[in-house]
């Protein structure tokens, strides 16, 4: 068998995980690449790809696997998606399926126009896209901050 499997994977947790890879599939254009189900036809785990990168897509399956809707809403990572097409065209699609914008498309100091996102079960998202590629001294002086590390 072929290693087809990206190096780093997101697993998200969602009550309802077969409408979670409808809505991803309509509101980011992430393309549902596998699905194994239980003999009752419930989601055991699912996979989707976005280009290169994989997100695995699941239900709450143990007590500490739970969607931020079981949770009060509370996040304890977020996924970030960087895109080379339109960022705010992509705002306007995950809008139109429903996400809730917490942050307009905005262009920030290290050269990346984002947006930020809630899914309807209410994870967190965030997408970039890079529109003007800045040194790492351009992004120090633009946000008063010590950058190291700079690629």
């Amino acid at each position: 068998m072929a290693d087809w499997r990206a190096p780093l994977m997101s697993a998200v947790c969602y009550q309802d995980p077969k409408a979670a890879l409808d809505w991803l599939e309509r509101a980011f254009g992430f393309e549902v690449s596998m699905v194994i189900e239980d003999e009752k036809g419930n989601l055991a785990h699912s996979e989707m790809r976005f280009g290169n990168a994989v997100v695995m897509i699941g239900n709450e399956w143990t007590a500490d696997h739970k969607s931020p809707r079981s949770i009060g809403g509370k996040n304890t990572q977020t996924v970030h998606i960087q895109i080379d097409t339109d960022v705010d065209a992509h705002c306007e699609q995950a809008r139109a399926a429903g996400a809730e914008i917490l942050m307009e498309p905005a262009t920030q100091f290290y050269g990346d126009r984002t947006y930020r996102c809630r899914d309807p079960e209410g994870h967190i998202w965030t997408v970039a896209q890079t529109v003007q590629v800045v040194t790492r001294e351009e992004a120090e002086q633009a946000s008063g901050l010590k950058i190291t590390g700079w690629v």
